[in-house]
């Protein structure tokens, strides 16, 4: 019987994405791993689930883990169907990424890695979700490692509070160019969107969503936002609870 802690892995471009397979290799040294994660790509799904048809799993050996699955559903479906399905006991930690580009700032809400993270943290345990600041198809994410093991080290040994994960994002930038972490807020921003309309072969109309993001706070120095551009990796606190708890005071009128 190990005595190892148990990792789950997963993520949201799918189980057979560069990202996942750097951070499963990175994982091996701190436990025992299990992979669940989606048989195709899934990114931008945020905390769906999926309650309209059925899910199936099929067991795969690409990560060479303890037990792996590829999940025809959501990474949040993923994170559900290990804790109350697959394994015995809930996990140590949940790890999910790395994902091909960034989830700061905004994009946290559209996000299925960090939802999967966010998912880890309503089940009570230690959850981060990481991403790489790199849309290219030749993104190294390689250079992600020492940071991305100094982060599991640490909550490892400290622990995390319940309800809450970590959202990490590192900046494209080789690792020797990285000045450290950063422990910051959310930074405000959001996308300014648009429908690209376009014609089929058949003459039909379609539409492309686009837009481009916009950072309503680009002179704040303890955002992500900033500190991914001075070169950082961000790591920012993030929890399920939308609640804007400084209205609470403000609204008293309702009950009156």
């Amino acid at each position: 019987m190990s005595t190892r802690p148990t990792i789950l892995v997963t993520n949201d471009d799918g189980i057979y994405s560069p990202g996942i397979k750097c951070l499963t290799n990175i994982a091996k040294k701190y436990g025992d791993l299990i992979v669940v994660a989606p048989d195709k790509p899934q990114s931008g799904m945020g905390h769906a689930i999926t309650i309209n048809s059925t899910l199936r799993i099929q067991k795969t050996s690409y990560h060479h883990a303890l037990m792996e699955y590829a999940c025809s559903g959501t990474p949040v479906d993923c994170v559900k169907m290990a804790v109350n399905h697959i394994l015995k006991k809930r996990p140590d930690l949940i790890l999910s990424g790395i994902n091909h580009g960034s989830n700061s700032s905004i994009n946290v809400i559209y996000s299925g890695t960090m939802s999967a993270a966010i998912e880890g943290a309503l089940e009570g345990t230690p959850s981060i979700g990481f991403s790489l600041c790199d849309y290219s198809m030749e993104a190294d994410f390689t250079q992600t490692e020492p940071f991305v093991s100094q982060i599991i080290e640490q909550v490892m040994r400290k622990g995390m509070p319940k309800g809450v994960c970590l959202n990490v994002n590192l900046p494209k930038l080789k690792a020797d160019e990285i000045k450290g972490i950063k422990l910051v807020r959310q930074s405000k921003a959001n996308w300014v969107e648009r429908f690209e309309e376009r014609k089929d072969p058949y003459g039909r109309d379609y539409y492309w969503l686009t837009g481009e993001f916009v950072n309503f706070e680009p002179e704040a120095r303890d955002t992500d936002e900033w500190a991914l551009s001075e070169g950082y990796v961000s790591v920012v606190p993030t929890q399920a609870d939308l609640t804007a708890h400084k209205m609470l005071n403000d609204l008293t009128y309702f009950e009156k």
